[in-house]
């Protein structure tokens, strides 16, 4: 199978490596630090294993991604090497263009609170949060259900896919789609609590506090081609 367009121009050259699937969103995810194996299959969760091991392996040959050791840890971490960091604006700019003209709401297949916890834990005010551990449990109920905790430090913030054994001081009891729409800023934190379809509960400096430590998505101030008048959180 011909993998190549056969032309000199740049634009082909350079799709060649870069328009191959999954590959944008491999980038995607190492511009936005992650860099275990682990954490690369947290960010692009429906990529077979397989084809992620191959897809590095081709990026690093295209002197795209370079492995590094990290500390004692047997296994290499993934960084961009400074070819690949220069597809940073260009993953942005993707992601604003995106969101403005095909990311008007979030199909039903689309639905994933797992990867929407591990994408919001990145996006945290870790200097508005308390000094001691916060340990935050999110229920989310509708089409997609399940249970989530994330430990808010301000060194460190931790995703646990199951219960950590810490009682939990703030939970999040929401809808999967009215959390999607939060956080990808096509509903307001404030009007989603109003309507009940996001519920907090434990202690009050927690329920005030949480909506201030939570950054929403990068593109969330993109506002939609379609959607000019959609309320802004």
């Amino acid at each position: 199978m011909n993998t190549t367009y056969g032309q000199y121009c740049p634009i082909a050259k350079a799709a060649e490596l870069f328009a191959e699937r999954w590959t944008p969103l491999i980038v995607r995810e190492l511009i936005l630090g992650s860099h275990r194996f682990s954490d690369l299959e947290r960010g692009v969760p429906r990529i077979p294993r397989a084809l992620l091991v191959r897809r590095l392996r081709e990026m690093e040959r295209a002197g795209i991604v370079e492995r590094r050791q990290q500390g004692d840890s047997r296994h290499p971490a993934y960084f961009l090497t400074h070819v690949g960091q220069e597809l940073g604006p260009i993953i942005m700019q993707l992601g604003v263009w995106g969101q403005r003209w095909y990311n008007a709401h979030t199909e039903p297949d689309e639905l994933d609170p797992a990867l929407l916890v591990w994408d919001m834990h990145r996006r945290i005010h870790r200097d508005r949060l308390p000094p001691h551990r916060v340990v935050v449990r999110f229920d989310f109920t509708g089409a997609c259900h399940g249970s989530y905790w994330m430990l808010l430090e301000p060194a460190d913030v931790t995703v646990c896919w199951v219960d950590p054994g810490y009682d939990a001081d703030l939970s999040v009891t929401a809808d999967s789609v009215t959390l999607h729409d939060v956080w990808m800023g096509r509903q307001s934190f404030a009007s989603a609590l109003a309507d009940g379809r996001v519920e907090l509960d434990g202690a009050r400096p927690y329920i005030r506090g949480f909506p201030t430590w939570l950054a929403l998505s990068t593109f969330a101030h993109v506002t939609p081609a379609n959607t000019a008048t959609a309320p802004r959180g």
